[in-house]
């Protein structure tokens, strides 16, 4: 167990270390308009660096469902402004710090505890923002395990609504995370990724989070089996993000699924390139989605009033 003391000294030279981080042409970046809001749960192991990734802004903004750990204090630490609110899912967080925060800029972006901003990053964000051509921008993600980039196996680029304009884009909840709607000036898409450090507190925790994501996953999927939505538009798009969407409800009504999953990402989508932390992260996906399968199967047999 970390000591209090270890925790603070670890603060400490994490602070130190973001104040020397040399970011390119680092004045003009100090002057990006963006405010970042990071959404966190018990996180005082990982909120060191991810607000040291973010020591170039001007607003940060910690929005905390309720941590019994340091996490409060170690955001204070940083500068952070911090705000409370009990956790309902991901679009609701998100939402609430868009209705209730008074940010000092009018584009915010948002970035979760386990994951870290980089330099080329936020100067691509400079130059996207300074256009201003769109309400929302998507971002791609490089998965870690192990200190490797899961660049095959974790299918990169993945995107999500990061990037926003207060005002033109809004969340809302699907599956056991968040899509945007309500955009108002379209989508762009931005290349430089922010760093996922998605097994940061073990794969303990990886598990129990996942657990709780397949139960929603399969609460979805019933609730949604007999809806042909991006099924058959979607599968033919050039968006690859409308693409994905469409093959991920797809493979939802596939037989085998966690097997398919498992040779899809691994073989097909060259996972092995990944070495043993590739083999690993394919093999935990499959995992993932035969608990989906189990919990759909079970919502099923409870919808007909057959015991479990």
């Amino acid at each position: 167990m970390t000591t209090d003391l270890e925790q603070r000294e670890r603060v400490r030279r994490g602070r130190d270390a973001a104040q020397r981080r040399d970011f390119p042409t680092v004045q003009t970046m100090r002057r990006t308009p963006v405010s970042v809001v990071v959404l966190a749960k018990n996180e005082a192991g990982n909120l060191p660096g991810c607000l040291g990734s973010v020591a170039w802004c001007d607003d940060v903004l910690v929005l905390d469902s309720l941590s019994s750990d340091d996490t409060a204090n170690i955001a204070a630490e940083y500068g952070a402004r911090c705000f409370q609110r009990k956790f309902d899912n991901f679009a609701g967080q998100r939402n609430y710090a868009l209705d209730h925060i008074d940010f000092r800029h009018e584009w915010v972006f948002h970035l979760d505890a386990d994951e870290r901003f980089t330099p080329q990053l936020l100067a691509e964000c400079h130059r996207a923002i300074a256009e201003d051509r769109y309400s929302g921008f998507m971002v791609p993600s490089k998965m870690m395990l192990w200190g490797k980039w899961l660049k095959h196996a974790a299918q990169y680029p993945v995107y999500q609504m990061r990037l926003m304009k207060l005002g033109e884009v809004r969340f809302v909840e699907h599956g056991h995370g968040q899509r945007e709607t309500e955009v108002k000036r379209g989508i762009g898409k931005l290349t430089e990724p922010y760093i996922h450090h998605s097994f940061s507190k073990g794969f303990g925790e990886w598990l129990d989070r996942h657990n709780r994501y397949s139960t929603r996953e399969a609460q979805q999927a019933v609730e949604t089996a007999s809806a042909n939505v991006y099924l058959a538009s979607g599968l033919l798009s050039l968006d690859r993000t409308v693409r994905r969407r469409a093959l991920k409800q797809l493979a939802a009504r596939m037989p085998f699924r966690p097997w398919l999953k498992f040779a899809y990402m691994y073989f097909l989508r060259m996972g092995f390139l990944d070495g043993v932390p590739g083999l690993t992260y394919c093999t935990l996906q499959g995992i993932y989605e035969y608990m989906i399968c189990l919990k759909i199967k079970e919502l099923k047999r409870a919808g007909k009033g057959v015991p479990g």
